[in-house]
């Protein structure tokens, strides 16, 4: 069964939940700059955890102490969904960093 993409409404209300996210080509997007590469790489272990558990994954770059994100749900044609909103807000507990 795939995932009901949000409305722009919807998406709009859950980035008034999420700080420094933007929604960006049908995307939640964020770049969390750390300091050093050791943080950004224990960042994203954290994080992989996460997503693991809940069987729900990003696109993610790193580059030294930058990690860019970017969540939609594929089965939901590449659109955001409550599965990514429930993503940002379980990495945005994690991050240390503003």
């Amino acid at each position: 069964m795939a995932s009901q993409p949000l409305t722009p409404a919807e998406i709009t209300t859950a980035l008034g939940e999420l700080t420094g996210w933007t929604f960006e080509r049908d995307a939640l997007a964020r770049t969390f700059q750390f300091g050093s590469f050791k943080e950004a790489m224990s960042f994203m272990v954290r994080v992989g955890f996460e997503a693991e558990a809940m069987d729900h994954h990003p696109d993610w770059s790193n580059v030294y102490d930058r990690v860019a994100i970017r969540l939609n749900t594929h089965d939901a044609g590449h659109k955001v969904t409550a599965k990514d909103v429930a993503l940002a807000r379980k990495i945005q507990a994690i991050a240390w960093v503003g």
